[in-house]
């Protein structure tokens, strides 16, 4: 089995795996062969057809759905575990071959993956699903030497670069027979075509150092959403321990913070990039596990435009169109995730979670639409709303839902909408005169005849 030498992965509900504080996802290949070729009977397990997925501090197989493999199979290679990657050699054998990645891991004297072990074996992934294993060697390289998992969270000053960036925009600006270094200038069509390039060079210069605080910002807003995550959850552990200790106004004020934090944003975001082909399938798991949180504090369901509005704010700089969102929740029907796109028959469509049942959803709107001030008045979307724990827009939607099933009848003024009990079911064609003295019509009477 895996774990006997791998670490085991944890993964998502939706099946994504959990990674480690500020750890990022670089590149996926699916259809993944991993196995040992120096002993066959080392303790290295022999993983058959997964998803590779390589992070700034691991290589992730895990095992494919239609393969039938547990959750419990997935494992992980720790790339400080990584002693030695071996270079592709093409040759006609390869032509024809599955791509393969070999690389060196250090093994611990009890066998186990580990950063310092006495001995090492060679591991090989066999690719035998689409993808480039080319570039992924190239970040497997990149991702390795950076040992992103050995880095302390150390800020770099950006004087100096502001420093040469006026040094160089004074250098520019200067005017006169002389150059800023003392030699004369250039003038007539010689002078032109240097001004020219010292045009071209000053703009190079500013560009590169544009992309430089670029690349510092986007840094620094990582290590924000680290710092966010961490608060949040000391927010959390607080609120456990402290319960009895603190009153309403406190502990709402800490839901709000907490509030914040979460929108605060994604840290491996999946991207195209990374994901490649498998874009959208990763995008659906990681979409099914965010709309967790914010479908709790709707109450089961919520508006399809406000989720992508939420999710895209959780993303930051990593935007994703309204067709990647509407695509990646009609990939839900494939994967066992707890929650599902749905269609109003009025074409409004919302994620709700597979527990939210009509019939529950019908039986609080009858209770509600039963008492007398409902009976002789009826009741709007915001009565709906506050009885639901749902937005406005989505008990309206309820609402006529209830309606095209005959247990309400809708009034249009010019107050807007009003909803009552159906009474037409009973009515007797054979006798409509009959007052019966019995079920909902006795009891729309009753409310009626009080009030007058």
């Amino acid at each position: 089995m895996a774990g006997n030498c791998l670490p085991s992965v944890q993964l998502t509900g939706s099946g994504r795996p959990v990674l480690e504080p500020n750890e990022i996802e670089c590149f996926l290949l699916s259809g993944v062969d991993l196995l040992c070729e120096d002993d066959p009977n080392t303790c290295f397990p022999h993983l058959k057809s997964g998803l590779l997925i390589l992070t700034t501090h691991h290589l992730l197989w895990l095992p494919d759905s239609a393969s039938g493999a547990g959750p419990s199979s997935a494992s992980a290679v720790p790339l400080a575990a990584v002693s030695h990657i071996f270079s592709h050699k093409k040759s006609l054998r390869s032509v024809f071959a599955s791509p393969r990645v070999r690389f060196q891991v250090s093994l611990s004297p009890e066998g186990r993956v580990a950063a310092l072990g006495s001995r090492s074996v060679v591991v090989t992934a066999v690719v035998r699903g689409k993808g480039d294993c080319d570039a992924f060697l190239t970040k497997f390289w990149e991702n390795w030497r950076a040992r992103a998992w050995e880095e302390a969270g150390s800020g770099s000053s950006s004087g100096s670069n502001v420093v040469a960036a006026a040094v160089a925009a004074t250098a520019t600006s200067l005017s006169g027979i002389y150059s800023s270094d003392g030699t004369v200038r250039m003038v007539g069509v010689s002078g032109i075509l240097r001004k020219e390039q010292e045009m071209w060079e000053s703009t190079d210069r500013s560009l590169q150092e544009a992309f430089q605080d670029l690349n510092a910002l986007m840094s620094k807003a990582k290590e924000m959403v680290v710092l966010a995550e961490k608060m949040r959850l000391k927010l959390l552990s607080g609120s456990n321990s402290q319960t009895n200790a603190t009153n309403d106004e406190e502990m709402g004020s800490k839901e709000e913070m907490q509030d914040w934090l979460l929108s605060v944003g994604i840290i491996s975001p999946v991207t195209k990039e990374s994901a490649g082909a498998l874009y959208h399938q990763q995008l659906s798991r990681q979409l099914a596990d965010f709309v967790k949180v914010p479908l709790e504090r709707a109450g089961g369901i919520i508006n399809l435009i406000d989720i992508y509005c939420l999710f895209n704010r959780a993303r930051g700089t990593e935007l994703i169109s309204p067709d990647d969102l509407l695509q990646a929740c009609s990939l839900w029907e494939k994967f066992d995730v707890p929650v599902v796109l749905r269609k109003f028959d009025s074409g409004v469509m919302v994620i709700q979670t597979k527990s939210q049942s009509d019939k529950e959803v019908f039986a609080k709107i009858k209770m509600l639409v039963m008492k007398p001030d409902a009976l002789r008045a009826g009741i709007s979307a915001s009565d709906a709303a506050r009885t639901l724990g749902v937005a406005p827009a989505m008990a309206k939607e309820h609402l006529l839902s209830a309606e095209s099933k005959g247990l309400l009848c809708r009034d249009v003024s010019p107050d807007g909408f009003r909803f009552y009990i159906n009474l037409f079911p009973e009515i007797d064609r054979d006798d409509m005169y009959l007052m019966k003295d019995q079920r909902i019509y006795a009891s729309w009477v009753q409310a009626n005849h009080t009030h007058a």
